[in-house]
C-alpha cells in the first residue's frame, strides 16, 4: 500500500489549499476533508463495549479492522504518498502512530480571530443559504456563531482542543505545524519544509495556477465557497469584520508562536 500520511489542524487554515497543491505532484494523493476519520470512529465504537459482542474482539483485530479500512478505502488510488485530511486526526495521532509508524501529521494552523473572521464572511456571503457548521439554522448573531464553532464540540474548538492535545503529546514529533500566513506569503517555503519532514523527494509546485472544484459539497452543505482556493496562492489584505471585542477575545489563543509554550520542539513553518 501507499505511504500514508495527515493533514489535520484548524479550520479555515489552508488545508484544502495545502491538499491541492500536493496533488499537482502525480506521485501524491490529497484532498479536502473526507469521510474516512468518521469512519473509523464509527468501527471503533461499533468494536467497543457497547457492543455484546466485543468479548470476541481483541485489539489486534481491532487494528487489522481499521488498517482493512484504509486498504479498502483507497484500493483504486495509485498514488505512492496518500495525504488524508481531517481535524480529526490529531484527535487519534496515538492509534494512527500504532497503525502507521511512519505516518506524519501536517496540522494547519492561523491566528484564530481570523479563523472566526473567515468563517463569518463565508455565512453573511451566503445569507439566504443556512449552513451544515450551525446545523442550518438561519438565526444567531455574530456573538453566539463565534461561540458556537468555539465551543469544544464545535468546528473550531474541537479542532483546537485536538491540536493541543497533540502538540503536547509524546507523539509530536511526528507533527509538523503549517502556519496559513506562511502559506499565503511563502508557499515555497513551505512546500520544501514539508517534503523534507515526509521524506519525499523535491516537487517543483506551481503556485501561481492552483485548482481545486468542491463546489458540489459547498452548495450541499448550505456554504457556497466553503473549500473555494484561489487559482493563486497570495495573501490578501484586509479588515474584520468581526466587532472589536469579539477579535480580541480570541487574540492570544495561538499558543505555537511562543517558543516557551513548544517544550516538544514541535516544528513549525
Amino acid at each position: 500500500m501507499a505511504r500514508i500520511h495527515f493533514i489535520s489542524g484548524l479550520p479555515r487554515s489552508g488545508s484544502t489549499l495545502l491538499a491541492a497543491l500536493l496533488r499537482q505532484n502525480p506521485r501524491f494523493h490529497a484532498g479536502m476533508s473526507g469521510p474516512l476519520a468518521g469512519m473509523v470512529g464509527a468501527l471503533l465504537a461499533e468494536m467497543s463495549g457497547r457492543n455484546e459482542f466485543s468479548l470476541f474482539i481483541d485489539d489486534a483485530q481491532r487494528q487489522r479492522v481499521v488498517r482493512g479500512l484504509f486498504d479498502n478505502y483507497y484500493a483504486d488510488c495509485s498514488a505512492e504518498v496518500i495525504v488524508d485530511t481531517s481535524r480529526a486526526w490529531c484527535a487519534r495521532i496515538g492509534a494512527m502512530a500504532q497503525l502507521f509508524p511512519d505516518a506524519k501529521v501536517i496540522a494547519c494552523v492561523r491566528h484564530v480571530p481570523w479563523i472566526i473572521d473567515s468563517i463569518e464572511r463565508v455565512i453573511q456571503r451566503n445569507a439566504f443559504s443556512p449552513s451544515s457548521i450551525f446545523n442550518y439554522s438561519p438565526g444567531g448573531t455574530v456573538y453566539t456563531r463565534a461561540n458556537g464553532v468555539a465551543g469544544s464540540d464545535g468546528l473550531l474548538g474541537y479542532a483546537y482542543d485536538a491540536l493541543k492535545g497533540a502538540f503536547y503529546s509524546e507523539h509530536a514529533d511526528r507533527l509538523l505545524l503549517m502556519q496559513y500566513e506562511t502559506l499565503t506569503t511563502d508557499p515555497a517555503r513551505v512546500l520544501k519544509a514539508i517534503y523534507e519532514f515526509l521524506g519525499e523527494p523535491a516537487f517543483t509546485h506551481d503556485t501561481d495556477h492552483v485548482d481545486y472544484d468542491a463546489t458540489a459539497f459547498d452548495h450541499r452543505a448550505g456554504t457556497p465557497g466553503l473549500h473555494t482556493v484561489r487559482p493563486r496562492v497570495a495573501a490578501i489584505e484586509r479588515n474584520t469584520i468581526l466587532p472589536p471585542d469579539l477579535f480580541r477575545r480570541f487574540e492570544n489563543d495561538a499558543f505555537w508562536r511562543d517558543p516557551k509554550l513548544n517544550p516538544r520542539g514541535v516544528r513549525i513553518v
